[in-house]
């Protein structure tokens, strides 16, 4: 296993010696907000609306101000809108009353924030804050099964199997490298594993 996994991080620093955060942003509230964006819904959909959002509500005391209809409004584009939008105003009215309208740099705090869930907070954490953190997606679920690293039947089991594979000083780049290579190499549907740079010698099936 640790021949392989050795393997799949040389190729993912091959194809991805640099790894550009997808998601627009000014700085970790912006960030934040566009994470919990994300979900259910394409970072180009989200990076489309963000601009406008932001124009409007740059942080949490102009975010706080605007009425759910016109963030719902301004957002409508993305899925779960409605629910979305209820959930950036109880955020940026949460931040406002606990946290002096910063975004505060721990896990707990983080997921007692109205719909910070544990993935987000990881992103965040690990992307605006340095802490070390292996946010699992749908991309890393699916690649991780396949390149036999995890049996984990939920992204808490995959986290915890892929900390345990990858050292440390990785988990930032790993987790963008595998998201970018989900997207190019290996996707969902009409993948062909022999012809994948990874799959072709990773997959349990090849061993």
């Amino acid at each position: 296993m640790n021949a392989k996994v050795r393997r799949i991080g040389r190729i993912l620093d091959e194809l991805y010696p640099e790894q550009p955060i997808p998601l627009d942003h000014r700085d970790a509230y912006t960030f934040l907000v566009a994470v919990m964006l994300s979900a259910q819904t394409t970072d180009k959909k989200v990076n489309e609306v963000t601009p406008s959002l932001f124009d409007k509500a740059s942080n949490p005391a102009e975010m706080a101000a605007l009425e759910i209809e016109e963030i719902r409004e301004t957002i409508r584009q993305i899925g779960l809108a409605p629910t979305k939008a209820k959930n950036l105003s109880l955020m940026a009215h949460q931040l406002l009353e606990k946290h002096d309208g910063v975004v505060p740099q721990t896990f707990e705090e983080l997921e007692e924030l109205a719909g910070v869930g544990h993935k987000t907070a990881s992103v965040v954490m690990v992307q605006m804050f340095g802490i070390p953190a292996f946010p699992v997606d749908t991309h890393i679920h699916r690649l991780a099964k396949r390149w036999g690293l995890s049996e984990g039947r939920n992204v808490n089991q995959v986290e915890r199997d892929l900390k345990a594979l990858f050292p440390e000083d990785e988990w930032s780049r790993r987790h963008l490298q595998i998201i970018f290579f989900g997207r190019e190499y290996c996707p969902a549907r009409s993948h062909d594993p022999l012809g994948c740079p990874i799959c072709c010698f990773a997959s349990p099936k090849n061993d």
